[in-house]
């Protein structure tokens, strides 16, 4: 099966034309007309994957390993670093980022992971049915996403509906009507917005919710009859 074929199929699960206008998913690294019997999908890439996974695979990434324009390639700082030695090895690339949070991965992540019913969706904004206390709740997506604390931002002691976005969504808190709101990346000053918007929220971890990615996607794979690795993608910080 040509890469062509792979990208085809990919584009009827979650079109490449949904993608946010700064993002850059799509084919990143390779050529359509390559022959493909290995994928491998994985969050990122690194540079002990790229050593990992055979030759002449697609890997399948859900972040972009280039997202700016290249001026340099420079082969000892990133991505060139990690491009290199993906060249070498005839490694294909394809990033579905935002086009898969909005079809795929933000609604398996409320139902599958935190298990709760999805009542409204609008574009990466899953609303969920919560009714419950804010310490329940806050307790519940700690244990489900396997998060190492909870941080978050309490506005409200009970909490009815909830908005989700997996990965960076602290942006679009102005645009919430919910109680309380579910993403990562929550930075100082967003809580500061958000207290001030009498918004609720729980940072949930960028990696922490999106490492189901390989998850989600390599089961419509396999119905294609490829060989399928799934990286246990690393995630880059650690806890002390």
């Amino acid at each position: 099966m040509t890469v062509k074929e792979i990208y085809t199929y990919l584009d009827s699960l979650s079109p490449f034309a949904m993608q946010e206008g700064w993002d850059n998913s799509g084919l990143l690294v390779g050529d359509f007309s390559q022959e493909i019997t290995h994928v491998v999908l994985s969050i990122d890439i690194d540079e002990e994957l790229i050593e990992s996974i055979p030759e002449n695979a697609l890997l399948i990434t859900h972040h972009p390993i280039i997202f700016g324009g290249l001026k340099q390639l420079q082969f000892n700082q990133y991505p060139a670093k990690i491009v290199a030695p993906m060249i070498r090895k005839n490694i294909t690339n394809i990033a579905m980022h935002t086009n898969f949070d909005q079809t795929h991965l933000n609604d398996y992540v409320a139902t599958e992971v935190l298990g709760y019913p999805i009542i409204a969706k609008e574009g990466f904004v899953a609303y969920l049915g919560v009714d419950e206390s804010y310490e329940t709740f806050a307790a519940k997506i700690k244990i489900a996403l396997g998060l190492p604390h909870t941080r978050g931002v309490k506005c409200h002691e009970h909490i009815r509906t909830c908005a989700l976005v997996t990965g960076s969504g602290a942006s679009l808190m102005r645009n919430i009507e919910a109680e309380c709101f579910l993403t990562g990346d929550i930075k100082y000053h967003d809580a500061m917005e958000a207290k001030s918007l009498g918004l609720s929220m729980i940072d949930i971890g960028h990696y922490e919710s999106e490492r189901y990615f390989g998850e989600v996607l390599g089961g419509y794979l396999e119905k294609l009859g490829l060989s399928v690795i799934i990286s246990p993608s690393k995630n880059p910080f650690s806890y002390l």
